[in-house]
């Protein structure tokens, strides 16, 4: 969203201070220079900065440009004693889900902190010793005079710490029992939710807030939600997070993902004065239709005036005129020919005529995502005489069951013993597989066997699922990026050598389209990874004579949907095609029924992409646009500024 929608707010609907940050690299850019600013003053004062500090995927960034500063500023933690909010219980230090192996990977071991100051609850110790070690814990903290800056994240069911729904603001610390939304958002860490710890011993509400300062950040659009609930709603112990709008020094640092279900972000004309703009107005207008249940021609100036919307008449148009310019704007967002349509006048259409026959590359972060996101566009794009590449980004190997791999592997084994093949090797290779998965322990990486195995499984069903949408050997390209190789949940950042095989593999296609996940609510990041790795290699080839004339469509469908009014091409689908669309998901046999990491979502796949796309054409239709099965939605890369 454009900044200067936010400059002439006149009031607020937050209870608690907010700064939305253009990414998460910069909120923390920002919290790692308040707390340096901290140290250094404290260490000039003699005296110790105590930190509460949180895990997880969000405070990364903080704990490396601390990092940083330490190697190139001389940034000295000697004066520094930490806190940390939480730990899995039972669990052992030395495991990979371990908070204390965590915050020496990613912090403690790269700094000069002396490691007596370092202070992280013991999911080992006995349980019969927990209530007097949590009693000891609260009475470190006192004893040192507080804690001088506490960071949080904040989980969906509006957790901070490990204080979930229901824990009171005089709760301290102390041993609770995990919601199941927050052991089946853990299971990226754990591989399945029958891994996740039950408990953990956690930091309390009344601790928390004891801090001087605390800073909770949030990225992504999956914590939207509830950081709407925590800032504008009332405070509650169904969301713990909310008691913090009694602390006095709390403020919250977002990006606009997490940001986008905020009253000044989502309907800025009722926080006060705003510029307005195309796309502003779009948004007002189809969330006019949608609260007074009209469409779009038949709304008037009455419903503009009484909902919050007279601004927009005295300034800008009559309602009359509004009316039609957003519903042409979105009718011409429609169309059935998502490569151009041949010898016709495109100057309403959301692609080009000409070419006529494009070349297109459909990039797939995961191998399921092509077809759970936009398969039925991809039928259409082939059915429509264009070339089209589908490149599947990562292996996706993390995601499949031990099981299938044991029933692959007897598979090939029956087949060798069937038609009289070597089957030594498949034998022998079965039992180590099999020796391996029974003394698997929860979350442990696979054998390198064991990993190619599920990549080959996964690749099996890509194809088949690309077959489907009319695509031949030829067209299908397995990428394998690096940074998804690493055996575990948690990915590598993305590197040149990842930049280097998309940036390779465009320059040999040179198309005309590039379609690529704009899904960023994706739990895991391995979709912003895969877009920022896209993006950079497109960076590298911005002055080739060919890329002048690419663009970039982003889809969504597999964890959320765009917005009407973000939408810029929008395709139809029949029932046949949906139904088409359902059966190439349905060649990701390894993903159906129960997949590994299927989110907070209980739907299958197919049954979320349907259902997305169902509602999308329905909402098209309240809007008084046409009625269709489905749609499919889109947005346009803008490379002129480098965004949507």
């Amino acid at each position: 969203m454009e900044k200067d929608i936010l400059k002439y707010q006149l009031r607020s609907f937050e209870k608690i201070p907010s700064q939305i940050y253009e990414d998460k690299e910069e909120a923390s850019k920002h919290v790692a220079k308040t707390i340096s600013l901290l140290m250094r003053q404290k260490q000039q004062e003699g005296e110790y900065t105590i930190l509460g500090l949180a895990t997880g995927s969000t405070p990364i960034k903080v704990y490396d440009e601390l990092i940083r500063m330490h190697r190139e500023e001389g940034l000295s933690f000697k004066n520094v004693i930490t806190f940390n909010l939480d730990e899995y219980y039972p669990m052992r230090k030395g495991d990979d889900q371990s908070y204390w192996k965590f915050m020496h990977d990613h912090l403690f071991n790269h700094i000069d902190i002396d490691p007596k100051n370092i202070h992280i609850p013991d999911g080992e110790i006995p349980i019969d010793q927990v209530e007097e070690y949590c009693q000891e814990y609260e009475e470190k903290i006192e004893a040192l005079g507080g804690i001088d800056i506490q960071l949080l994240g904040i989980g969906r069911t509006g957790h901070i710490g490990f204080n979930e729904p229901g824990s009171w603001d005089s709760s301290r610390t102390r041993l609770v029992k995990l919601d199941h939304l927050t052991r089946q958002d853990a299971t990226k860490s754990f591989i399945t939710k029958d891994n996740v710890p039950y408990r953990a011993i956690t930091m309390g509400i009344a601790s928390i807030l004891k801090a001087k300062a605390i800073y909770l950040m949030a990225f992504g659009q999956a914590k939207a939600e509830v950081i709407a609930q925590t800032l504008e709603g009332p405070i509650t112990a169904s969301c713990p997070a909310t008691y913090l709008q009694n602390h006095s020094n709390t403020r919250f640092l977002i990006d606009r993902p997490a940001a986008s279900e905020l009253t000044k972000v989502k309907k800025p004309w009722s926080v006060g004065l705003v510029n307005w703009n195309d796309k502003l107005i779009c948004r007002a207008v189809v969330w006019l239709s949608m609260k007074t249940g009209k469409p779009i021609l038949k709304l008037t100036e009455e419903d503009y005036n009484t909902n919050g919307l007279s601004d927009l008449i005295l300034e800008y148009d009559t309602a009359y005129n509004i009316n039609i310019q957003i519903f042409n704007r979105l009718q011409h967002t429609i169309t059935g020919w998502p490569g151009g349509k041949p010898n016709s006048d495109d100057s309403q259409r959301p692609e080009r005529a000409e070419p006529a026959k494009k070349r297109v590359v459909i990039f797939s972060p995961h191998p399921d995502d092509d077809v759970i996101s936009m398969g039925g566009t991809f039928i259409r794009l082939v059915e429509q005489g264009h070339e089209v590449h589908v490149a599947y980004q990562t292996s996706g190997n993390l995601a499949v069951h031990d099981h299938d791999v044991q029933r692959f592997i007897e598979f090939i084994d029956d087949i060798a013993e069937e038609y009289g093949l070597d089957q030594e090797v498949a034998h022998n290779q079965l039992e180590k597989i099999n020796k391996f998965l029974e003394s698997k322990k929860g979350g442990e990486s696979d054998m390198d066997l064991v990993r190619e195995i599920k990549g080959m499984i996964r690749r099996g069903e890509a194809r088949g699922g690309a077959r489907i949408a009319g695509a031949d050997d030829d067209h299908i390209h397995f990428l394998d990026l690096p940074f998804y190789e690493t055996g575990k949940v948690s990915k590598k950042p993305v590197g040149q050598e990842d930049v280097d095989i998309i940036r390779d593999f465009l320059d040999e296609i040179k198309p005309h389209q590039i379609y690529a996940a704009g899904d960023l609510a994706d739990p895991h990041g391995t979709h912003k990874v895969c877009l920022d790795a896209i993006l950079l290699a497109c960076e590298e080839l911005k002055e080739e004579s060919w890329f002048k004339d690419c663009w970039l469509w982003l889809y969504r469908g597999a964890w959320h949907e765009w917005g009407i009014d973000e939408i810029e091409m929008a395709v139809p689908l029949s029932p046949d095609e949906v139904l088409r669309k359902r059966t190439g998901i349905f060649m990701h046999q390894s993903q159906k029924d129960r997949a590994p990491f299927p989110g907070n979502d209980k739907r299958e796949f197919w049954q979320r992409a349907e259902d997305r796309n169902k509602e999308t054409a329905d909402e098209y239709n309240r809007l008084g646009l046409a009625e269709y099965e489905a749609m499919e939605a889109f947005v346009k890369w803008k490379w002129e500024t480098n965004s949507i």
